[in-house]
């Protein structure tokens, strides 16, 4: 049987959506919506009861926060999976040019944690920045210009459509994937100045400063001030765009298929958002 996490999630959403027709699947939601399992990581308790039967685990990182938090929520899924006898574990991580930002940690934490796991086989997939969340920090303003400061940098973002394929295909045929780390990140990456082009706007980026600035004003969690300006900073300055992995299993994964074009995606969601 395969568990899959935080199905209420965009990712996990889309995931779930896959597999509606299985009966060999189950979901796990904190909130326990009917035809889920009740599977809360801040409550370790839950965790036994919707671990029974598992064999597989697709474990979508478990949301935003604090290091500490995030961290101690893994730590109570894997601890949990072992005590269950759960096989093999699938985890979405980071993709590995990521670790300029400050929501890197806790990923690379959850790696190591898995590698060093007695019990469990595991497989690694280290999602680039999706296509979508370019609509939360290059989305034009009202005088239709983008003012995210991307520099001249440029981000190779991949659609969470074809994430969410790859992440099926995989947690449904987990051993042909044993104890591997896969980079998936977008083909063709993007600057500030194609966001802008793509929509008809403008591109006049601001500072970091800022940017920093109008976060905090938007009434964001203290955690995600410096999580959205370490990204910002490191698009800018060239450590996103791909060439610090040393290659894409994106097209692999999606069955040699050609990936979804993220700009695409982005002038999509931006219209319908």
């Amino acid at each position: 049987m395969l568990l899959v996490t935080g199905v209420s999630g965009a990712l996990g959403s889309l995931v779930a959506e896959r597999l509606a027709d299985r009966d060999d699947v189950v979901l796990g939601t904190r909130a326990g919506l009917p035809g889920t399992r009740t599977l809360d990581f801040d409550a370790p308790e839950t965790l036994p009861e919707a671990f029974a039967g598992v064999e597989t685990l697709l474990l979508i990182s478990a949301g935003y926060g604090e290091d500490d938090v995030v961290i101690a929520r893994h730590e109570a899924a894997i601890s949990a999976a072992e005590a269950a006898g759960v096989r093999h574990v699938v985890y979405t991580s980071l993709s590995g040019d990521g670790d300029h930002l400050t929501y890197a940690l806790a990923h690379r934490w959850t790696e190591r944690r898995l590698r060093r796991s007695t019990t469990l086989d595991w497989t690694i997939l280290r999602n680039g920045l999706y296509a979508e969340f370019l609509t939360w920090i290059a989305a034009p303003d009202a005088e239709h210009r983008i003012t995210g400061p991307l520099g001249e940098g440029r981000l190779a973002a991949v659609a969470r459509a074809d994430l969410a394929d790859i992440a099926v295909s995989v947690a449904t045929d987990p051993a042909a994937h044993r104890n591997r780390v896969y980079e998936l990140v977008g083909e063709r990456p993007l600057g500030g100045a194609d966001l802008a082009a793509a929509l008809g706007a403008e591109y006049a980026p601001g500072t970091l400063a800022q940017a920093r600035a109008a976060i905090a004003a938007s009434g964001a969690v203290p955690f995600q001030v410096p999580m959205l300006a370490s990204t910002y900073s490191a698009i800018a300055h060239g450590f996103m765009d791909g060439t610090g992995v040393e290659r894409s299993d994106l097209r692999a994964l999606l069955g040699g298929r050609e990936p979804l074009d993220a700009l695409d995606v982005f002038v999509k969601a931006v219209r319908e958002g």
